[in-house]
């Protein structure tokens, strides 16, 4: 309870300290490239999700970091809990936006340091809201960002990788950018698997080696949304099995 507490008090005491940095960052913007500007964004939300985990004293593990190509890309990752948000951006360098949910605009400060960050925000009750993103993410792509997606929707709570979705197919062939897949294991053991108290986890994180822009276009859909998940799929056993027998 008291690691749960103190995350928490972390996660919304921090809000008015990022509020303050975002308007300096905003004063800037007009005398830096898009690239310069994403990298400076990215620096709060970066320092936020460290401090986030910090407090939940898990431990992580990142490799494959040399797999990031230099441009936009689609970073594509398995969905297991809460925490692959915060996991992500406190140890992938490289700046990106994600789609989220809606709901999280009633938040105080977050959602703009989203908008910022070229976050979509998707309404799930609404199927034209889910065609728009698709088109706000290429869109986003196209003009140089790079953004985070979760193609299995919901989370899986450490039960394996579930179905992809294939937006992601159609979004990575618009925008021609790189997919750059990369598996989760452990963020489940700080939230889901301890009716949602925080306690530590052990938490590895794996860039894969990315498909590029001209084997997408080559491939069909489905053949592609197989290749992007057995991948994940194949890592993430790889992880658990290694966890399970670390000699």
């Amino acid at each position: 309870m008291y690691k749960s507490l103190r995350t928490f008090s972390f996660l919304f005491g921090y809000l008015p300290v990022a509020a303050m940095n975002l308007k300096k960052f905003q004063a800037q913007k007009a005398n830096l490239s898009k690239q310069e500007y994403d990298a400076l964004i990215h620096t709060e939300p970066q320092k936020w999700a460290k401090g986030i985990m910090a407090r939940t004293k898990s431990r992580i593990e990142t490799s494959g970091l040399d797999y990031l190509p230099d441009g936009p890309a689609l970073l594509v990752a398995n969905h297991e809990g809460n925490f692959d948000i915060p996991v992500l951006l406190s140890e992938i360098p490289k700046p990106f936006g994600f789609i989220s949910k809606k709901e999280v605009k009633k938040l105080p400060v977050i959602p703009v340091y989203m908008e910022d960050m070229n976050c979509v925000f998707l309404d799930r009750t609404d199927r034209k809201s889910a065609y728009k993103s698709i088109a706000d993410t290429v869109g986003k792509l196209k003009d140089g960002h790079s953004i985070l997606i979760f193609p299995e929707g919901t989370r899986s709570k450490g039960e394996g990788v579930t179905d992809f979705k294939s937006g992601f197919i159609r979004i990575a062939k618009d925008a021609g950018v790189p997919i750059v897949p990369i598996a989760i294991h452990g963020t489940s053991e700080i939230m889901e698997k301890n009716s949602n108290q925080i306690r530590p986890g052990h938490v590895t994180i794996r860039v894969l080696e990315p498909f590029s822009a001209e084997e997408i276009e080559k491939l069909d859909a489905k053949q592609l949304i197989e290749k992007v998940k057995t991948t994940i799929e194949t890592e993430v056993q790889s992880m658990a099995q290694r966890k399970a027998d670390p000699q």
